[in-house]
């Protein structure tokens, strides 16, 4: 179709029933053919809208992506420190069991008895006594002193000539030490160290510990001071009103040193 968009319409008239003539209308507002937009512009346009599209769903993937990397940063943080929660947890536990080796151990046994008249706690049957000169040394059976120095007698233990008194039945702890010197011998000698008890319904002596040491002098050690040391301990029953004592088979040989010489014992 060819033409000008000077054309001009012809004129239309209306007529209506009563025959006359009404005046010209204009012309509908029409828009020629060849006014409309090229195809290509159509299409270029879609091809654009189609690349928005494009961007905003890569824009999109791109989002989602990044959340989920932090999602799973996240749970490995969260991972990590659970982990170094759990390593220190351990140490703490390790360091308590440490400690709780190292602590020291629950006493056993019974606590001393409190004495209903003072309040106070009753002391535990115990003596300590320590060596004396003697002048008569012909009696094997030592004779101690139970006041001077250290020694001492308490929870009803009673000295009285060389023996210690128990007045309660029970596990007792007993140890005695001498020392002989001399600076004289004889090769075939043996030095005898004992402790015995006697006790009220008999009339022996019953032998609790012994040495018995055999050699202790060499030949041509005559002249030269020697010396020669003797130490016993054991744990053993004890029954009430028992006299404790030690025997030596030398009392002559015996130091003259207080504290080289001792016997005790305490209850358990």
């Amino acid at each position: 179709i060819s033409g000008t968009q000077g054309y001009t319409y012809p004129q239309m008239f209306l007529v209506d029933y009563s025959g006359g003539s009404q005046p010209s209308v204009q012309p509908p507002g029409l828009v020629p053919c060849w006014s409309f937009p090229p195809a290509q512009e159509r299409v270029r346009e879609q091809g654009r809208a189609r690349g928005c599209r494009g961007v905003g769903s890569w824009s999109l993937v791109v989002a989602l992506l990044f959340l989920l990397l932090l999602v799973f940063g996240a749970l490995g943080l969260g991972a990590y420190q659970i982990h170094k929660l759990q390593t220190q947890l351990d140490g703490i536990q390790q360091v308590n069991i440490e400690s709780q080796g190292c602590a020291p151990e629950k006493l056993v046994g019974d606590l001393p008895e409190s004495d209903p008249d003072t309040g106070k706690k009753a002391s535990r049957p115990a003596a300590h006594v320590i060596g004396r000169i003697e002048k008569d040394v012909s009696q094997n059976t030592l004779r101690w002193e139970p006041k001077a120095g250290r020694a001492f007698t308490e929870g009803g233990v009673v000295y009285r000539d060389g023996g210690l008194q128990v007045n309660e039945t029970g596990l007792y702890h007993i140890y005695s030490r001498v020392q002989f010197e001399a600076n004289h011998c004889t090769p075939t000698d043996a030095l005898v160290h004992s402790v015995f008890v006697r006790r009220p319904w008999s009339s022996k002596p019953l032998t609790l510990i012994e040495a018995h040491r055999e050699g202790y002098c060499s030949s041509g050690s005559n002249g030269r001071v020697w010396t020669s040391g003797s130490y016993l301990g054991s744990t053993l029953q004890l029954e009430k009103q028992d006299w404790v004592y030690v025997n030596v088979s030398h009392p002559a040989m015996l130091s003259h040193t207080h504290h080289a010489n001792f016997f005790g014992l305490h209850k358990i």
